[in-house]
Parts: C-alpha cells; structure tokens; sequence
C-alpha cells in the first residue's frame, strides 16, 4: 500500500478538521491555475487582489529593508509601525490607541483569527451578515463557537439592517462581524446605518464587533468611511478594528495586517499569535511604515479606476437581460455579486441533460465553456449568486464579460431529455 493510500484510509482526522469546509475562492483559484499550466487560456476573476503594483515608496523601503531589517522583531510588531498605525487611525477616523493596543499580523485574516479565538468558545455565538466573506463561519468553528448567520437581500444592496439582527441577538452573542465595505458584496454602511446597528447592541452590553474595514480606502462615496470603533466610548471599548496593507496599496503578498483593540483584548491576540507564528516579516513592517507615510491622495487614482471599472462591469451585466439580476451599485471594496439564480434548472450545451442546480455547478459549467473563472455564491452564503472581482485590467474585464454574456445568453437552455440528447 502507497504512503498516500495508507494515510487516505487509515488517519482519522480531528473533528474540528473534518468539519472545516475549504476556502472556495482559493480553490478556484487553484484550478485556474492548473489550466493556465496546462496552456489554456483562462480569464479569472475569483482573486480578491488589486492589478496594481505597490508604490514606489513601498518597493523602495522594501529593498532597503532587505538589506537592514532581517531580524525577528517583537510579536506584535515593531513600536514604530504600532505608533504609526495609532496615528493613522488617530487622523483618519478619530479612533485614539496607544501602540501597545495594535497587533500587527501576517495578514487580516489572522488578525481576525485571532479576535475570534481570544473572544470566543464553545456555547457562544457570532453573528455573521450574509453574504460574507468565506472565512468567517469557519474560523469562529475553529474557535468552537457557532456561526449565526443573518440574511440581507439584493433589492437594499445586501445591508445590514437593524431588525434582522435584533432578530438574530440573544445572550449568547458574544461577537458580531462588520465587514465594511463587504467582500463579496462591495456594500457600504454609512454612519447612519453604523449607529443604528450600535443602538441594537445597547441592549446586548457583553457583545462585542469585529469591524473588518479592510477595504475602507476603497470607498466610492463622497462621504468618508466611518469606522465602527469612532461611534462612542461603549462601542470603542467593545470593538476590534481589522485593517491591513493588501488592498488598498496592493501589498497582497506581503502578507502585513493589524488590529486595533483595548489593551486586555489586544494583549490576548499578541499571546496568540505567539503561540501560532510570531511576528510578522520584518521587511514587510518596513514596507508598512512607508506606506503609512504616503499623502493622503496617493491612492486616489486606485480608486477613481476603481470605479470606472465598476460602472463598466454593472452596465454590462444590467445589458445581459433578465437572466442576471444586477443589485445596485455597490459603494465600495471591488466585487460585484449578481444573482444567477434565473439561470440555475437550465442546461448548457456541452452537457444538455444536465441542469445547473447550484452556483458552484453554474461556475464549473461556466469555466469549462468559456475558460472564465468566478466564485460561486454558495461559498459566501448567497447560493443563487456568483461574485466578480473588478480588480483587474479593463481589457480582462472586457473579454470576461463577453464571455459571461455568451454563456448566459447563447449557451444555455433548458434541459433536454437524455432519450433526445442520445438521438441528436
């Protein structure tokens, strides 16, 4: 018996393993990878990761970095990049930390990680706004807490709203995630939206908000991000904010997060993470200050074609006809996520008898017919829709909605009966 057949049958993986679905968006990028290996061509946009390089400023600081910052540096990130990040929070949106309450990450991901598991544990509860990013329900079951998922709707651009999750509170809520802007939607909460999802808490003073805002510089509107923390001193002392270098300078590689939290909150995650890796790359932190030094404009182009690759995507889909329902135009981050669910009990053409049930079997469907790669709804909690990514080139953008717009409108039709398909 091979190694590989004798650990396929004979390890028995933990529960915990054995309960974790894997993450969907890796996993089509992964296969899309495998085919441009295999010299097809594929266009995808699966990959939540902006087109653009760095800035100079970053690249420049990364070099010397190499050269003079290659040693471990504390857990929870070097003093300068901590100050640094309280004064940047500190300017743009009022929220005041001192260094030893920011924990610096490998990534977002892991500063959210690490909320869940110093907050959360079995018998409690986080509410998570569906759709969401794929993350989320898993990582608060590795916590061994239990995902609560509440419903939003297309028809009010998937915004949370104050009854839905008043009606998913109870005294077992122990965290509640904002994602704002949200991936996969692009859904944007303003400051009105923000305060009344703060009144529903009043009732609920033991519960605490992860407030991802990852994408909070790549906001469309002309009023500025508001962060969850900036509402007041009860919402402030009750909040982690969740931010990172990846989308908005284009760092996705360096791998470079943080928290913002009060102090006891924080000093868990950095007892955390030094159980689980450590600090963060050294020369990724450099990078990070020099980021943090940039004006305030000089992400302004980033976002202005941002937009404009957003408005060409929403007229293209609004043009493909009643089979893709188009939600309003999301105010934020770079994702659109349609609905497909029209064209799920149809058929397509290179397997006429087989009717698309699900928007995973929509997606496979899709990138066997037309070599075009999108996520399927089902892994963001949204089973009748597929999420686009715009973070990419204009021209890519182009030839993927033509293919969308082929596949949907040209190849599929309803099923046939296989006794017919066998005759043709």
């Amino acid at each position: 018996m091979s190694r590989l057949l004798w650990v396929a049958r004979c390890v028995e993986f933990s529960a915990l393993a054995r309960g974790l679905a894997p993450s969907k968006t890796i996993e089509i990028h992964a296969l899309t990878q495998r085919m441009i290996a295999a010299g097809e061509d594929v266009v995808s946009l699966s990959v939540g990761e902006p087109d653009f390089a760095p800035p100079q400023a970053v690249v420049r600081a990364t070099q010397e970095a190499a050269r003079t910052e290659t040693r471990y540096t504390d857990v929870a990130g070097t003093l300068a990049l901590r100050t640094k990040i309280a004064a940047h929070l500190a300017r743009r949106k009022g929220t005041r930390y001192e260094a030893s309450e920011i924990v610096v990450t490998n990534g977002a991901k892991q500063a959210v990680y690490e909320t869940v598991l110093a907050l959360c544990g079995p018998g409690d509860e986080v509410v998570i706004p569906a759709p969401y990013w794929v993350s989320y329900p898993e990582i608060a079951k590795l916590a061994g807490a239990t995902p609560v998922v509440v419903e939003t709707t297309l028809e009010n651009g998937y915004k949370l709203r104050a009854s839905s999750l008043r009606a998913a509170m109870t005294n077992r809520t122990k965290l509640l995630v904002l994602c704002n802007p949200c991936n996969p939607t692009g859904a944007c909460l303003g400051a009105a939206d923000l305060r009344e999802i703060a009144d529903v808490l009043e009732g609920f003073p033991e519960t605490f908000v992860v407030a991802d805002e990852i994408y909070e510089r790549l906001h469309y509107e002309t009023t500025p991000h508001t962060s969850f923390a900036a509402l007041g001193e009860d919402i402030f002392r009750r909040t982690v904010v969740i931010n990172g270098f990846s989308k908005a300078y284009a760092m996705t590689g360096y791998r470079l997060g943080y928290l913002a939290a009060p102090r006891p909150v924080a000093a868990v995650a950095a007892k955390i993470q030094g159980q689980l890796t450590s600090c963060a790359s050294s020369i990724s932190q450099a990078a990070g200050l020099a980021a943090l030094d940039l004006p305030d404009d000089a992400l302004d182009h980033h976002v202005r074609e941002f937009k404009r690759r957003r408005d060409y995507v929403i007229a293209r889909l609004v043009a493909m006809g009643p089979r893709i329902l188009c939600p309003p135009p999301p105010e934020g981050a770079f994702y659109i996520l349609p609905d497909i669910s029209p064209c799920l009990g149809l058929a397509h053409q290179k397997r006429p008898s087989s009717a698309l049930e699900t928007s995973t079997a929509f997606c496979a469907a899709l990138l066997e017919a037309r070599n075009l790669a999108l996520v399927p709804g089902d892994a963001f909690g949204a089973p009748g829709a597929i999420r686009i990514s715009y973070a990419t080139s204009r021209p890519l953008l182009a030839r993927a909605m033509d293919a969308l717009e082929a596949f949907v409108t040209k190849d599929l039709s309803p099923p046939q009966e296989p006794h017919l398909v066998s005759l043709l």
